[in-house]
């Protein structure tokens, strides 16, 4: 079981591949510290298309138990179809919900009611696999709650810093290279 201080650490995740690929970001709590009361903030303010969930497990509704650490899954973009409502609570839910135990296997996480998990969710719109978007679900989650509890290693912050002016992201266009601002 880990002894860290969990509280506050964030971190993101990508598991899978497009368009059946997640991408998480987590955000971990113990109950009773200001994070804890921001995710239990989250929980209580859905807003349309963005109902938060708490992870639960189990064959039917009816008997379902709520994952330990308690698990709020929130979902970045809307889930406009039926299909996408179902990949968010069902598929991606349920991989997530492994991805937590998961890291309660790996002695990252207690399986108790002191920790909180935020997880927020991004499913492709295009998605068209549950069983792969359950697997990337969990890929992703555990890689994320990996990162937010051991933190990256000190090669691997040096290393974005060092190559600060050729770094890219899938939705910038633009050009990469030495900035003006010194």
């Amino acid at each position: 079981m880990t002894t860290r201080d969990i509280d506050g650490r964030l971190a993101q995740g990508w598991g899978g591949d497009a368009p059946n690929g997640v991408h998480v970001n987590v955000l971990l709590a113990r109950r009773g510290s200001p994070t804890a009361a921001t995710i239990m903030t989250a929980f209580t303010s859905p807003s349309e298309g963005f109902t938060p969930i708490l992870a639960s497990v189990g064959p039917s509704q009816a008997s379902y138990v709520t994952l330990n650490p308690p698990t709020v899954i929130l979902n970045k973009t809307a889930a406009v179809t039926d299909f996408q409502q179902t990949l968010v609570s069902g598929a991606a839910s349920v991989g997530i919900s492994q991805g937590v135990l998961d890291a309660v296997a790996r002695g990252l996480l207690e399986a108790n009611q002191e920790s909180v998990v935020l997880v927020s969710l991004w499913v492709d719109p295009a998605a068209e696999n549950e069983t792969e978007v359950k697997c990337s679900a969990r890929a992703a989650t555990i890689s994320a709650i990996g990162e937010a509890v051991t933190g990256r290693t000190e090669q691997e912050r040096q290393s974005l810093v060092d190559e600060r002016e050729t770094i890219t992201h899938p939705f910038y266009n633009g050009i990469s290279g030495p900035s003006d601002v010194e």
